[in-house]
C-alpha cells in the first residue's frame, strides 16, 4: 500500500479511533446491556451483560489507550494536527507490520431497488432479509435477487420497528405482491421514527370498491374509514433500508474504483440508478458462523451518529433498542494486529453467524478485539478462535461504545456474485 493510500486510510478511520477512546473492555463477548455504569478515564462504559433476558454482573479490565490532554481542550481546528500525530504514533505502536491481503476483499454488489411512497412522495429502498420464509421466497422470486432468511428479526421489539403497508390487490404494480408500491410511515429524515426493520400491514381493497393508488398513511386510513380497504397486520419483519427518500439519499462514494486494498471509506454506495432501479454497494469480505465461512456484507445504517457519518451511512437511532435484544448478533472487529481492510485498518471482521444459520441476523452489536501484544497477532477466522485467544489472555474483547452510546449496525450479509 503506497503512502497516499495509507494517509487516506488513516483519515477514514480517524473519527472512529477518536470515539473509540470511550470503549471499556470486558472479558466475555456475549450480548451486553448497561444496567449501571463505571466511570473511567475516558467516560462511562457498560459493566453488566445480558444472560438471556436478565442482567448479570461482569467484571472486566481495560486496554491501555492513549491518554487524553490534561489541560483544557483547545479549539477543534487547533487540536486536529496534534490528535492526528497522537493517533499515528498509536497505530504505529499497535501494528506489527504484517499485512493480510484478502482476494476480492471489496467487490461491487448491485441490488434491485423498489419504489414506494411516503407522504405522497417517492421512496427508493432495498429488501435484504425476512424473518419468515414465505416472504423471503416471494420477494426473492419477484426481484430476482436473494432475500436472506433471518428468523431472529421476529424477536425485535415493536419500538425498534417502523410500519410499512403492502398491497395484496388493487392497482397492478411492482410492489412485493405485484400491486402498487409499499407505503412507509417514516424516512431517515425523521430519524427518531425511522427504522430499516419494518413491521407490516396488508392492505386489501374490498369487493366492489374501485382501487386507486394510495401514497400515504393518511390516504390508507381514510380509505379504511370509508370502507374501501381492509387492513391486516402481518407477523413478519423485513429489512428494507431506504436508499433515496424525499430530500435525501445515502452518500455516494466519489472514488468508485475498488481494489483489494481499498480503505473502508466514508461512503458505502457506488451508484444509485432510479432508471435501471438498482443500487450498487461496496460489499466487504469477512468471516461468519461457527465454521468461519467467507461472507460478504454491506452497511446501510448505524447508531450512534458519529460512526454512521464516518462510514457514510444512515443514522438510525432506533437500532440502539436492539443492543440487548435477541434480534441482534455479535460482530467482532479489530483495533490492532494484522493490517487489513477492516473498518479500523486491521484484519477483516468476524460474525457470530452466517447466512443460512438459524441465528443469522443483519443487525450487529459491534465488539472490538485488541491484541495485548500486537506483534504476536495471528489471523482469526471464527468465534472459536476468539474464545481461545481470549482464554489464553492474548486478546481483550469488549463492546464498542463510541460516543458512550449503544452501537448497533445494519450489515446485511449478501451474495454479491448472484
Amino acid at each position: 500500500m503506497n503512502s497516499n493510500l495509507k494517509y487516506l486510510g488513516f483519515l477514514a478511520i480517524l473519527p472512529l479511533l477518536t470515539v473509540m477512546l470511550t470503549i471499556d473492555y470486558i472479558s466475555e463477548a456475549n450480548a451486553i446491556k448497561s444496567a449501571g455504569t463505571v466511570t473511567g478515564q475516558y467516560g462511562s462504559a457498560t459493566k453488566d451483560k445480558v444472560c438471556g433476558d436478565k442482567l448479570c454482573s461482569q467484571t472486566g479490565g481495560k486496554v491501555a489507550m492513549p491518554s487524553p490532554p490534561t489541560s483544557a481542550q483547545p479549539e477543534k481546528k487547533e487540536m486536529k494536527p496534534a490528535m492526528e500525530d497522537k493517533m499515528t504514533k498509536s497505530m504505529e505502536q499497535m501494528a506489527p507490520g504484517s499485512v493480510l491481503k484478502l482476494a476480492r476483499a471489496n467487490v461491487p454488489a448491485t441490488i434491485p431497488l423498489h419504489q414506494g411512497w411516503y407522504s405522497g412522495e417517492s421512496v427508493y429502498f432495498i429488501i435484504t432479509d425476512s424473518s419468515e420464509q414465505k416472504h423471503a421466497d416471494t420477494i426473492t422470486k419477484a426481484q430476482g435477487w436473494k432475500v436472506e432468511l433471518a428468523p431472529l428479526l421476529a424477536k425485535a421489539p415493536k419500538e425498534a420497528l417502523s410500519t410499512t403497508y403492502m398491497f395484496t390487490n388493487g392497482i397492478e404494480g411492482k410492489g412485493v405482491h405485484g400491486f402498487q408500491g409499499e407505503v412507509f410511515t417514516s424516512t431517515p429524515a425523521q430519524a427518531d421514527k425511522y427504522s430499516a426493520l419494518t413491521a407490516h400491514v396488508h392492505v386489501t381493497w374490498n369487493t366492489g370498491k374501485t382501487p386507486t393508488v394510495l401514497k400515504s398513511q393518511d390516504d390508507i386510513k381514510q380509505a379504511e374509514k370509508a370502507g374501501k380497504v381492509t387492513l391486516t397486520p402481518v407477523e413478519v419483519v423485513l429489512n428494507m433500508p431506504q436508499i433515496k427518500w424525499p430530500g435525501g439519499q445515502m452518500k455516494v462514494k466519489e472514488d468508485k474504483k475498488l481494489t483489494d486494498e481499498t480503505a473502508y471509506g466514508d461512503a458505502q454506495v457506488l451508484d444509485i440508478n432510479t432508471e435501471k432501479m438498482t443500487v450498487t454497494f461496496v460489499a466487504h469480505r469477512g468471516w461468519g458462523g461457527v465454521e468461519g465461512k467467507t461472507i460478504y456484507y454491506i452497511v446501510t445504517d448505524a447508531t450512534p451518529s458519529d460512526p454512521a457519518a464516518m462510514m457514510g451511512v444512515t443514522n438510525s437511532p432506533g437500532n440502539a433498542k436492539l443492543i440487548a435484544n435477541a434480534a441482534a448478533v455479535d460482530l467482532f472487529q479489530f483495533m490492532n494486529g494484522i493490517k487489513g481492510t477492516g473498518p479500523m485498518g486491521f484484519q477483516a471482521g468476524i460474525g457470530a453467524s452466517a447466512p443460512g444459520d438459524s441465528n443469522y441476523s443483519p443487525m450487529w452489536r459491534i465488539f472490538m478485539i485488541g491484541w495485548k501484544d500486537p506483534s504476536s497477532a495471528q489471523l482469526l477466522e471464527t468465534r472459536g478462535d476468539i474464545d481461545f485467544y481470549q482464554k489464553e489472555g492474548k486478546i481483550d474483547v469488549g463492546l464498542a461504545r463510541p460516543m458512550d452510546s449503544d452501537h448497533v449496525v445494519n450489515c446485511p450479509f449478501i451474495d454479491p456474485f448472484q
